[in-house]
């Protein structure tokens, strides 16, 4: 890693905006080049948007969703990076591999902003509370902020749940930088859909 890399990850500017927006529950899921849902063997899937490789909060949805791919086979995980190929796959051999989790590498944004996942705020990644929760998941679960070689630290994360047949179940775009969504809901949502009436 260099200082150029550290550097450029802090450039607000340095990928597309999201033109579109934030799907909501019941509507499809967008289909992008790299993620088309309904899924051929129908299983349910949960996405999640990660922040940039180096990132704790990445770090720790990451690992949230590798033990629940690990844990529920009847479910597609899928993780997206949008730091380039070379430091997704670096970064993942340093928190312990792929898992059961497909990885999608998407540098190039077109699933982020097909989801409507754009650019945060300034306050969203630099509000007090969670530079504060940045601190305490490093001292309390070992989420370490570790080099930043490729990626946003303005890039919006965002969590979503889909069933077999390619509808969403649960969409969470992140307000700041340590909102990792609810998981647990993603989850209940395609594995105890609620009832149609």
């Amino acid at each position: 890693m260099t200082f150029q890399q550290e550097l450029s990850s802090w450039n607000p500017f340095n990928g597309p905006q999201a033109t579109k927006e934030v799907p909501t529950v019941g509507s499809k899921a967008p289909s992008t080049p790299q993620i088309t849902l309904p899924r051929n063997d129908k299983k349910p899937t949960i996405i999640s948007f990660l922040r940039h490789c180096g990132c704790p909060f990445a770090e720790k949805a990451f690992q949230k969703l590798r033990r629940i791919a690990e844990q529920n086979p009847a479910i597609h995980c899928i993780a997206v990076s949008h730091s380039d190929k070379a430091a997704t796959e670096k970064w993942l051999e340093a928190v312990g591999g792929r898992g059961k989790v497909e990885v999608i590498v998407d540098d190039q944004r077109q699933s982020f902003t097909e989801y409507g996942l754009g650019y945060s705020s300034f306050w969203a990644v630099l509000n007090p509370w969670s530079l504060k929760n940045a601190m305490t998941i490093g001292k309390e679960e070992g989420f370490n902020i570790r080099p930043t070689e490729s990626g946003s630290r303005w890039q919006v994360a965002g969590l979503f749940a889909a069933d077999g047949e390619g509808v969403l179940t649960y969409a969470h775009q992140a307000n700041t930088s340590d909102d990792l969504g609810d998981l647990d809901a993603a989850i209940g949502s395609v594995k105890f859909p609620k009832a149609s009436l």
